[in-house]
C-alpha cells in the first residue's frame, strides 16, 4: 500500500505552497506531511544557494530545539533522577531565580523574563553557562511562578544545563544520543553542513535580500541552537504525532501534550505542555511547536489521534502567513480524509463480560464497555457527564486514564462498583448495596 497522496491532492498543496513562497516573498521552502510515520508528500519552492531546496537542505530549527530538550528532561524523570515538582535550584545550586519548578520551565509558567541580561542572543556570540546563571537574579523574575503563560527562553537555558549536569555531558551531546540518532535524525546538526540555506531578511518594500547572522548561542543554545533537514524535521512531526521509537513511552509523550496553561485569553486555542505547543483548529488538537531564528522560520504540528504530522520551513526572518499549515492539512481532509482504522473483535474475559452494561450512580445510568488489554470505560448512558477510561492495575483495582476519574482508583465488587467513594449499582439506588447514607424506597 501506498503512503503517498495521489496526483490531484500533491497539485493542490504544492498550489498552496507556491502561492505560500510568491505572495510572502520567500527565498526558499520546503513543507512536507506525513501519515502513520511515512512522508505523503514533500515539496519545495524557491532557491537555496542557487538550487531548489530538497530533503537534504539543512535550515535553522529556532525554538523546535526546546521540544528535543524537553525529551531529555522527560527521559531523566522517567528514570527517576528529577521530579518535574523539583525547584530547579535542587539540580542547579546558586541560582538566583526563585523556587520555578522543572515543569513550570518546561511549560513556560515559570515567571522567568524571556530573554537573557545579555546582548540580543539571536544575533550575538552566546556566553557560558556560568556567566549567564551569574546574570540571572530576581529582576529575572517577571511574575509569581505558575501564575501565568510567559514564554521564556532563558527557562530552557536552564533546562539544558539541567541535562548536562544530570548526564555528565553537553546538553547536544544528550539529545543527539538519547534523541536524535534513535529516531534517525543523524542531519539535525548544532551549526550549519552543507547543503544549507542562507538566512535572510527581505526588505518589506522591494524584492531585495540582507543575510542574517549566524552565531553558536553557548549557554542559550537549547532555546533555538539546532538546524535540520525536512527529511529529519518530518521524522519528528511522525515522533510527536506518536510514532516514538522507543525514545519515550507513549504515556510520557501524551503526558507532554497535555495542556498545561492556555495562552491566548478567552480565545482558549492556543497552549502549551511540557515543552510542545498546543492549538486547536478545525477539530483537530494538534501538538508540535514553531521556530524562529534570524533568517530562518519553522513550523511543525502533529495531530495523534489522526497519526498526521504537517511541517515547513523556510529561509526568511519574518512575513510568512500563519495558515500555511493548516492549509495544508485543510486540503489533505479535503482531497485524502483518512479511512477510519478497521474494526477488529478483541478477546475478553468472561469476568469482564460480566461487568458490561448499565450501572447506576445514584438514579443517573452509565454504560461500562470493555476495551482492549482488561480496560474499561464508564460514561453516562445520556452523553455528558463524567466519563473516564481505566487501565487495570496489577493488584485487582483499575486507575483513570482521564476525564474527572483520572488518577482515581476503581474497585469492583460481587454487587457494586466503588469509583473513589462513589458506588455505582446495577439498579437505581439498588437497596442491597453498600450505598453511603442508607437508602430509602421509591414512592409517588
Amino acid at each position: 500500500m501506498s503512503h503517498q497522496v495521489g496526483h490531484q491532492t500533491a497539485a493542490a498543496l504544492l498550489r498552496r505552497l507556491a502561492a505560500e513562497q510568491a505572495e510572502c516573498r520567500i527565498p526558499s521552502i520546503m513543507a512536507a506531511i506525513v501519515r502513520d510515520g511515512h512522508v505523503a508528500w514533500m515539496a519545495g519552492r524557491g532557491r537555496a544557494g542557487g538550487e531548489p531546496p530538497t530533503a537534504a537542505t539543512q535550515y535553522r530549527l529556532g525554538s523546535i530545539t526546546k521540544s528535543m530538550v524537553a525529551v531529555a528532561v522527560m527521559r531523566l524523570r522517567d528514570e527517576g533522577l528529577v521530579d518535574l515538582l523539583d525547584p530547579i535550584g535542587k539540580h542547579l545550586p546558586g541560582t538566583r531565580t526563585g523556587d520555578a519548578t522543572i515543569a513550570q520551565l518546561l511549560a513556560h509558567t515559570s515567571g522567568l523574563t524571556a530573554e537573557p541580561p545579555t546582548p540580543w542572543w539571536e544575533r550575538t556570540h552566546g556566553v557560558e553557562a556560568g556567566e549567564l546563571l551569574a546574570r540571572m537574579g530576581p529582576a529575572q523574575v517577571k511574575h509569581r511562578p505558575g501564575r501565568r503563560f510567559h514564554y521564556s527562553n532563558v527557562g530552557f537555558a536552564l533546562l539544558g544545563e539541567l541535562v548536562a549536569r544530570l548526564r555528565g555531558t553537553p546538553w547536544l551531546e544528550v539529545v543527539r544520543e538519547e534523541v536524535l540518532e534513535p529516531l534517525g535524525m543523524t542531519a539535525t546538526t548544532a551549526r550549519p553542513r552543507a547543503p544549507h540555506a542562507t538566512g535572510y531578511a527581505v526588505h518589506p518594500y522591494a524584492d531585495v535580500l540582507l543575510p542574517e547572522p549566524e552565531h553558536d548561542a553557548v549557554a542559550m543554545a537549547p532555546a533555538g541552537q539546532l538546524w535540520s533537514t525536512p527529511a529529519d524535521l518530518a521524522r519528528w512531526a511522525a515522533f510527536v504525532a506518536g510514532d516514538t521509537g522507543g525514545v519515550l513511552a507513549a504515556s510520557t509523550l501524551e503526558e507532554m501534550r497535555e495542556p498545561a496553561i492556555v495562552d491566548d485569553g478567552d480565545a482558549w486555542t492556543a497552549g502549551y505542555g511540557l515543552g510542545l505547543q498546543l492549538t486547536r483548529h478545525a477539530g483537530r488538537r494538534l501538538a508540535g511547536h514553531t521556530g524562529s531564528m534570524p533568517g530562518f522560520l519553522a513550523t511543525v504540528w502533529a495531530d495523534p489521534a489522526d497519526r498526521v504530522g504537517v511541517m515547513f520551513m523556510a529561509n526568511t526572518t519574518s512575513g510568512m502567513s500563519r495558515t500555511l499549515l493548516t492549509d495544508l492539512l485543510q486540503i489533505l481532509d479535503e482531497h485524502e480524509p483518512s479511512l477510519p482504522r478497521e474494526w477488529e473483535p478483541v478477546a475478553a474475559d468472561d469476568d469482564l463480560l460480566a461487568l458490561t452494561g448499565v450501572w447506576h450512580w445514584g438514579p443517573t445510568p452509565y454504560t461500562l464497555r470493555l476495551l482492549p488489554e482488561r480496560g474499561l470505560a464508564l460514561e453516562p448512558a445520556r452523553g455528558g457527564g463524567r466519563a473516564s477510561r481505566f487501565v487495570p492495575r496489577g493488584d485487582g483495582t483499575w486507575v483513570g486514564l482521564d476525564g474527572y476519574y483520572a488518577g482515581e482508583t476503581l474497585r469492583v465488587a460481587a454487587d457494586h462498583l466503588d469509583l473513589n467513594t462513589f458506588i455505582f449499582t446495577r439498579e437505581p439506588y439498588e437497596p442491597g448495596a453498600p450505598v453511603p447514607g442508607g437508602v430509602d424506597s421509591w414512592r409517588a
